[in-house]
């Protein structure tokens, strides 16, 4: 099996399990209260590192104690980070989650050393050995489109999740294997309605035709659907109690990149990667809702 290796964020999440949201100006008592590891980047490494992948993480995390706990869960959960950079006199990257009864999350986030990871970062060597690149939004655009012109000259593929949403010029994602964004993001990135099924294909043959080879729409509770120049495929999720949705996607990119590794099989990753995100919406947390293969699959 290949290396993948990420360049993203990495965080803490300090997340708040609430009952409703403040109104403007008004005070409410909450249920409870984590520190957990997180941050886009990390989250999908660990995923796809508790699965069994060979995972190295490329990003930045301040000399604090937010920083350490980061380092500490990726060593745990056997991601590389010897490229991961201490930055001097900058925050880590954090998360400010609030999880509702009905386990839907609203999140800020700050980013702190994550918006310091330069081009500089990531060199050729850096993609040595490597199977498939995977990449997010929570650092610099510059250094992302610098890292996917390195692995197009690399023949190396590269998988994109879209996220923060932004408004991308869909030419520069020209050449991408794998672009996978939730509804929201394909509408942003399509400036197309992405209300009924039919409507999610039409936006997302939008971008297969300025050459993203496989388009994967995430849709929650409704599994996910893939599209390509030539089929449509839409995997239904199974039906669990949800407890928390944060890092659910994440956890659905980390799993598909590890499948996709190990058994060049885009259906096969589809629907374990839909499995995947489904168990660990059962859980508290991201990085802490994630199985390991063993576990999973029992």
């Amino acid at each position: 099996m290949g290396r993948i290796l990420v360049v993203g964020s990495i965080n803490t999440d300090l997340v708040t399990f609430i009952d409703r949201l403040p109104e403007a100006g008004e005070t409410v008592a909450a249920r409870d209260f984590a520190q957990l590891p997180g941050g886009k980047g990390a989250n999908q490494a660990v995923a796809a590192a508790r699965l069994g992948a060979d995972v190295a993480l490329i990003g930045r995390v301040g000399n604090d104690g937010f920083g350490h706990l980061a380092l500490a869960s990726l060593a745990e959960a056997g991601v590389i980070t010897d490229r991961v950079l201490p930055t001097e006199n900058v925050p880590s990257g954090i998360a400010t989650i609030l999880v509702e009864p009905s386990g839907e999350n609203r999140i800020l986030i700050v980013a702190g050393a994550n918006g310091h990871v330069t081009p500089a970062d990531i060199s050729e060597e850096a993609l040595a050995g490597v199977a498939l690149v995977v990449l997010q939004l929570e650092i610099p655009l510059e250094t992302v489109f610098h890292v996917m012109t390195l692995a197009h000259g690399l023949d190396v593929p590269v998988l994109l999740n879209p996220v923060p949403a932004v408004a991308l010029d869909p030419e520069r994602l020209r050449g991408l294997a794998y672009l996978v964004a939730n509804r929201g993001e394909l509408a942003l990135l399509t400036a197309s309605p992405v209300e009924s099924t039919d409507q999610i294909a039409a936006a997302a043959r939008k971008l297969v035709r300025r050459g993203i080879a496989h388009v994967v729409v995430t849709l929650g509770a409704g599994g996910a659907l893939l599209v390509t120049a030539t089929r449509v495929a839409h995997v239904e999720a199974p039906s669990v109690a949800v407890v928390d949705t944060t890092g659910a996607g994440d956890a659905f990119i980390g799993c598909f990149a590890q499948t996709l590794v190990a058994t060049n099989d885009v259906d096969t990753a589809l629907s374990r990667a839909v499995r995947y995100a489904a168990d660990t919406v059962t859980r508290r947390g991201a990085q802490t809702s994630y199985s390991e293969a063993k576990g999973f699959e029992q």
